[in-house]
């Protein structure tokens, strides 16, 4: 594994974190009446601290397509996922709330499920898959499931919306991340002609611009620990499987190494779930509002 990619993915994930937790201090706040509407976007541009924490999202988000460009898409997804951890690092000091055995717990399983998934599976790059429907059929799948979860929330307007939106959310930016990994090797191979006469960079920017909204809105409608987990759990499912789906990304596949990484994969998913659900996590006003307020039109 380079030191180069582990610094950049490990950086990207800090930032990620940080801007995270910025920017539901400030969701929280917003009117019930912008959920999943471009107002709320608007709305939130007024305000110096989530262009702060959006700041700080660009720049993790910059930060991982770079290490994309070094790396494989399975090997950087479950380093981005340790943004959690970060965010939780700077809950807490906003909360004044002790790790304790939650978040001891959490991390224990995230870094280790990490490194598990890491050391058993190998990820190493393979020949781009040029089969155009195998393509196509993964990232429709992706997309179709995630534009499906966010209509079922808005159509119910329950208290699982942003749970559902949040995991659209990370589905997207799963995508999102697979399509700048090809936006990489085409600017490598052609350079700046060959990139834009394609429609990946063009996809990547829709899939963060959609992202975004839906994750505003889950930020918008619930306390932190609501949505960060689906958030921050779909996202590199979604990325490791369009790796090894479309972008030639190859994994150790003998049956001690597969029960590894589904080990591994399953620690991950569960320290996401206690650190997401831990005490530290912000509440704020959106923890207080009755669920007839999602449900208003």
């Amino acid at each position: 594994m380079s030191v180069l990619v582990l610094l950049l993915a490990v950086s990207a994930a800090a930032c990620l974190g940080f801007g995270f937790v910025l920017q539901q201090n400030v969701a929280r706040e917003a009117p019930p009446s912008d959920f999943l509407s471009f107002r709320l976007l608007l709305d939130l541009m007024r305000v110096p601290r989530w262009l702060g924490g959006t700041a700080l999202m660009v720049a993790g988000m910059a930060l991982g397509a770079v290490a994309l460009g070094n790396g494989e898409i399975s090997l950087v997804e479950p380093l981005l996922a340790t943004n959690l951890l970060f965010a939780l690092a700077l809950s807490r000091r906003q909360t004044g709330q002790p790790v304790g055995r939650q978040g001891w717990a959490g991390l224990v399983l995230l870094a280790g499920g990490v490194s598990t998934f890491i050391l058993a599976g190998r990820p190493r790059g393979g020949t781009v898959v040029t089969d155009p429907v195998r393509h196509w059929l993964i990232l429709g799948l992706m997309v179709g499931v995630a534009l499906a979860l966010a209509g079922w929330a808005k159509r119910s307007r329950t208290t699982w919306s942003p749970v559902l939106l949040a995991t659209a959310a990370g589905l997207l930016y799963g995508v999102q991340d697979a399509l700048t990994r090809v936006s990489s090797i085409r600017f490598r191979e052609g350079g700046f002609t060959e990139l834009f006469t394609g429609g990946h960079p063009y996809a990547v920017l829709a899939l963060g611009v959609t992202g975004l909204l839906l994750v505003q809105s889950a930020f918008e409608a619930a306390p932190l620990r609501m949505s960060l987990p689906a958030l921050t759990a779909a996202q590199p499912l979604a990325g490791i499987l369009c790796g090894v789906g479309f972008l030639g990304d190859r994994l150790h596949t003998d049956t001690g190494a597969l029960a590894w990484e589904a080990a591994g994969l399953a620690a991950i998913v569960g320290g996401i779930v206690l650190l997401g659900m831990h005490p530290a996590m912000p509440c704020g006003t959106a923890e207080e509002r009755p669920v007839r307020d999602l449900q208003r039109n």
